[in-house]
């Protein structure tokens, strides 16, 4: 059984403006994403800032997520770190926290191998009872999993069941959609290519726009799963230029900037990331204006 189909969302962490984490404005984001039809939220990933949070922040930020949505729709937490001891305790920490799935993103700077990152991803894997997202960014994190060691990890570790594919490669999303043969669900990781990916045999995608549109996001998946390809392909393409704009320096400087426009007041960032070149914002703004959100 699939732990979601449809729209995930990354979520941001809000921060005060001491940077201290505002669960308050956390509590409104998530209720929000619920009512607009979100299908499940991703707790402490990358556009949630981890890199910047304390071990203790990272879990309790968790522990508040899961406590707030209570039941009502997956909660999915962002627990992988580079260190397969630190990624297995919090691993441990969110099942015991009550979270219905994991992502784990690659171990970054080290560069696994491809036989590193399966025995990575199966002791940890063997700590837990949680189903298991892998999360492919090779962009960010400088390595990639390659669709056979994928193949390898669903077909022979019970709890691996899904992966959120973030390569931007969809030749490599198709070779893995083969390979899987169905052992894998596959979650686009990539707002500008839900739609493509869906058409390789996806679920559904963990979005970075589902912060700023969350039933438009939620609202494309589910026509493209519910046959109404059109309308799904127009609500990918009219969204390109937003997604754009989201991307356009790295994620989350310009979501967590968006939010701010809109009036959700979700604070600054931590460091080392800070506010956005005038010119971006601007851009940002625009788009925002254009999509009809601002």
């Amino acid at each position: 059984m699939s732990i979601f189909k449809g729209s995930g969302v990354a979520i941001v962490t809000p921060m005060n403006e001491d940077e201290t984490v505002n669960y308050g404005k956390l509590g409104e984001l998530l209720e929000e994403q619920i009512a607009c039809g979100t299908d499940a939220i991703i707790i402490c990933g990358t556009t949630g800032e981890s890199a910047c949070l304390s071990e203790d922040e990272h879990i309790d930020v968790i522990r508040y997520a899961i406590k707030k949505v209570n039941h009502r729709i997956p909660v999915i937490a962002g627990t992988g770190s580079n260190c397969t001891q630190t990624a297995i305790k919090l691993s441990r920490q969110a099942q015991e926290a009550g979270a219905d799935a994991l992502l784990l993103v690659t171990p970054y700077y080290n560069k696994a191998t491809q036989p590193g990152l399966i025995r990575h991803y199966t002791r940890i894997a063997e700590n837990v009872k949680l189903p298991i997202i892998l999360y492919n960014v090779p962009s960010r994190t400088g390595v990639n999993i390659q669709p056979e060691t994928a193949a390898y990890l669903g077909a022979h570790v019970k709890n691996i069941v899904a992966v959120k594919e973030a390569s931007g490669n969809i030749s490599q999303i198709a070779k893995l959609a083969k390979l899987a043969e169905g052992s894998l669900d596959i979650y686009s990781g990539n707002d500008d290519q839900v739609i493509p990916i869906l058409s390789l045999g996806g679920i559904g995608v963990i979005s970075v726009l589902a912060n700023v549109a969350p039933q438009q996001t939620h609202d494309m998946v589910m026509s493209y799963l519910n046959g109404d390809t059109e309308k799904a392909r127009k609500m990918q393409l009219d969204a390109l230029d937003l997604i754009g704009s989201l991307f356009c320096e790295v994620n989350p400087i310009p979501v967590k900037a968006a939010m701010n426009m809109m009036g959700k007041n979700v604070g600054p960032l931590r460091g080392p990331l800070c506010a956005m070149e005038p010119e971006n914002a601007e851009r940002l703004k625009k788009s925002l204006q254009s999509y009809g959100i601002l």
